[in-house]
């Protein structure tokens, strides 16, 4: 089971997940870079609009904030290892380690804030219960295949 932390600070908060997913790097990774079927595995997705490439634009809808369209940019990608996306106040990384027990351990971490920070922190719900709900969601999905 997935458990998610997040780091408080005052200008910035960070949560993270892990989880052990037993498939392979590749059928995660096809998971992780299908912008349009994120919809059907994953419930803490509503939409994501773009192509998820090096450099790109995607616009991402999330039931965390529904009314919400985030605006992202693909700012790292590094097959079947690593993908960052994000925007001026802060960007996600996820993460794909192969252990020597033949499974993948995927990581995800999401940082934000900024000098304003403190100014919208309280408005910015939780995302621990959304991270655990993704990490879950795609581990079942990829160990479907």
């Amino acid at each position: 089971m997935a458990n998610a932390s997040t780091i408080r600070k005052i200008f910035s908060r960070e949560t993270s997940v892990s989880i052990d997913i037993q498939a392979d790097a590749k059928t995660i990774w096809r998971l992780l870079t299908n912008a349009e079927n994120y919809p059907t595995w994953n419930s803490t997705i509503i939409s994501i609009d773009g192509k998820i490439a090096l450099g790109e634009k995607i616009q991402l809808k999330s039931y965390l904030d529904p009314q919400r369209v985030f605006k992202l940019t693909i700012k790292e990608l590094e097959p079947e290892k690593k993908l960052v996306w994000g925007d001026a106040m802060g960007k996600r990384e996820y993460k794909l380690i192969q252990t020597s027990g033949g499974q993948i351990t995927f990581s995800m971490t999401e940082k934000i804030g900024g000098p304003l920070f403190p100014l919208f922190a309280k408005m910015i719900p939780p995302f621990d219960e959304s991270f655990d709900k993704f990490a879950q969601d795609l581990k079942t999905e990829s160990e479907k295949s």
